[in-house]
């Protein structure tokens, strides 16, 4: 039974960088597109009215977010880092958000051209609390491709 005959509850996510795992994830919002709408109005002189054509326009990508507890591995921040300290043009990657199924079974890809982190963050410090820490990493991006 393929992914497309059954429900699918995604278990976790990763981020690949030119076919290297960077870390799993346990959260992820905003893969998805959408198009900007054109409207373009039209006068039937026959029929005296007026109607409104709507057309596709402008392709629009949402940043993606990323959360999983937090980990000693730094490799978000590097990649972080790079674009940071970068003194000519942005350091783009091409990359993948990988979803796995509970077996650790990889179920979905999404590609996306032209990405870069433009948030990297924990959660807030509480002496004495027992929450588990959070890394969140928010990703730029100017294309998607669901596969």
């Amino acid at each position: 039974m393929s992914m497309h005959d059954a429900e699918f509850q995604g278990a976790y996510f990763s981020i690949e960088i030119k076919g290297v795992d960077l870390a799993f994830f346990t959260a992820c919002s905003g893969l998805s597109l959408e198009f900007e709408v054109m409207e373009h109005p039209h006068i039937n002189a026959k029929a005296k009215s007026k109607t409104t054509t709507k057309i596709p326009g402008r392709d629009k990508y949402s940043e993606v977010v990323l959360k999983r507890g937090f980990t000693p591995d730094d490799k978000l921040y590097k990649w972080f880092k790079d674009v940071l300290d970068a003194t000519t043009a942005t350091p783009y990657k091409d990359g993948s958000i990988v979803i796995y199924d509970r077996t650790q079974k990889e179920v979905a890809r999404f590609n996306l051209l032209n990405m870069w982190p433009s948030k990297l963050s924990v959660s807030d410090l509480t002496a004495g609390s027992d929450e588990v820490m959070v890394e969140e990493v928010t990703i730029q991006h100017e294309f998607l491709d669901w596969v």
